[in-house]
This record gives C-alpha cells, sequence and structure tokens, in this order.
C-alpha cells in the first residue's frame, strides 16, 4: 500500500500537515476584471486551458448563471462556482511533487471510484491541488501537485517544451537500426515527433532504454515504440524539469524547496 508524505512539526510540537511556505510564492492575485478561466486557475482548479474546457463543458456558473465562455470577465464581488461548489482564489501556492505508483490516475476524481494522485495525499493537504500534465495509469514516476494555475500552464504548454527523462522497459530487445530511427525522428498519425536523446541502458539489456523528450502529446512515449513494433511493458518518468526522484519512494511526496520552485519557473519560461 502506497505511503504519504509525513508532515514536520511546527515549533508548538503539533504536525504542521501544510508543509513548509515557499519564499517565492506569489501573492493572491485580485478577483477584479480576471477572465474566468484564469479565475479558475487562480482557484487552484487547473491550468487556464484546462479550465477553459470546463467551462466550455457548462460546469462553471457566475452568479448563479452558467457561463460558457472562459474570455467572460469576473468582477469582484461575483460569485463563481465549478459543479455547484464555491471558488475562492488560492492564498498560498503548493507545489508537490509524487512518485506516482502504477494504477493510480492522474487526475483529481474519479466517477468508477479508482485510486487517484489526490487520494495518495490522505487529507494532509488542506489547499485545493491538481496534477500538472498526466501519466497513464500503467506508467509510474514523478508527477508535480500544485494550485498555480499559471506554472501549470507554462509546462504543460507546448511552446516552453518541458524537459522529462523516461526509463521504458521492451518487450523485446530494441535494434541499432530502431534506436536510430528514433533518434533520426518518426512520422506519427499525428505529426512528427524526435526525442531529445535516447540510450540503452545497459549494454547488454537492449529491452531497457532511457530518452529525453520535450513533446507533451498523449502517450507520446508508448506510442513511439508502438510505431516501430514494440510494447512498452514498463514505463518510469524518472526527471522533470529539473527535478528527480532522489530519496523520493514510490508512492510518497513531498513539497518542493524554494530553490526548486525557483528553478522549475525559470525552466517554464525558456520557449
Amino acid at each position: 500500500m502506497a505511503k504519504s508524505f509525513k508532515p514536520k512539526k511546527d515549533r508548538s510540537g503539533k504536525p504542521n500537515p501544510r508543509g513548509p511556505k515557499p519564499k517565492s510564492a506569489p501573492e493572491p492575485p485580485s478577483e477584479v476584471d480576471m477572465r474566468l478561466n484564469k479565475y479558475l486557475a487562480h482557484c487552484g482548479v487547473a491550468s487556464r486551458r484546462q479550465a477553459a474546457e470546463m467551462i466550455k463543458a457548462g460546469r462553471v456558473a457566475v452568479n448563479g448563471s452558467v457561463q460558457a465562455e472562459p474570455g467572460y470577465q469576473i468582477q469582484q464581488g461575483d460569485e463563481v462556482t465549478l459543479d455547484g461548489n464555491k471558488l475562492q482564489p488560492a492564498t498560498r501556492m503548493v507545489y508537490l511533487l509524487m512518485n506516482k505508483p502504477k494504477d493510480v490516475l492522474s487526475t483529481v476524481k474519479d466517477e468508477k471510484g479508482r485510486r487517484t494522485v489526490i487520494d495518495l495525499l490522505a487529507g494532509k493537504v488542506i489547499e485545493r491541488v491538481f496534477p500538472v500534465g498526466r501519466l497513464d495509469r500503467d506508467t509510474t514516476g514523478l508527477i508535480l501537485l500544485t494550485n498555480d494555475g499559471d506554472l501549470a500552464e507554462r509546462m504543460t504548454h507546448p511552446r516552453y517544451k518541458m524537459k522529462k527523462v523516461y526509463n521504458a522497459t521492451l518487450n523485446s530487445p530494441l535494434t541499432k537500426a530502431d534506436l536510430q530511427k528514433v533518434r533520426d525522428g518518426l512520422e506519427l498519425e499525428d505529426g512528427p515527433v524526435k526525442v531529445n536523446w535516447i540510450e540503452y541502458l545497459s549494454a547488454d539489456k537492449k529491452q531497457e532504454i532511457s530518452l529525453e523528450i520535450s513533446v507533451g502529446r498523449n502517450r507520446i512515449v508508448r506510442r513511439i515504440f508502438e510505431h516501430l513494433g514494440y510494447e512498452v511493458t514498463k514505463l518510469d518518468r524518472v526527471y522533470l524539469g529539473g527535478l528527480t526522484k532522489k530519496d523520493l519512494k514510490r508512492g510518497w511526496w513531498r513539497p518542493l524547496t524554494d530553490q526548486e520552485v525557483i528553478m522549475l519557473k525559470h525552466f517554464s519560461r525558456q520557449a
């Protein structure tokens, strides 16, 4: 059973479920004259693009009326709800790094009752957070959870090319010819794709591959190898925008340090 982060104690000796407060955390945004999708992002619901999809789906209401336009301007005093639940802007930015186990969904909740990354927080985080991007249910490794919608937007936007490293195990050894094909770039059904680098994890185990990629398309690593006739039997994300799995056991999570938050924001601004 996956274990969760054990909160440190504050000066009073009582557990502090909030974790350390990042010095780099921005001040809460003003509610005046803000686009509706940006407001949802500041409430820790999702990135602006994901929030726009929620709005278009009719899940958001302003002052009791469904508002389907992401660009609708919120005014001070407006009441905004998502699925009937009132939203409030986040008063503190939270950044959590999780080593996701297999068979856990990268979503806030699941209609079928399956375990999600939020369930692994075990109620120890007061703020509303959401996963940045997605890992397949069968994929393990690093995923960021936050209520910083602006950072999530930059990390998932194709323009910023966030670097990610995966270790993959294939159902059969990857030939040198196919390794070179991946290096040269492939044409998939949804367009061309090229990795930053790819290599064997060891000379005598050519079923085990490591690669770095900045593309964020759905199931992209699995589809690269499926295109060449291989099946990915195991996939683990070991690096995310400068963050690694060091000292983070499977199923565990931890707050980012101030320095890591600054680094992540720096990497996500590089186009």
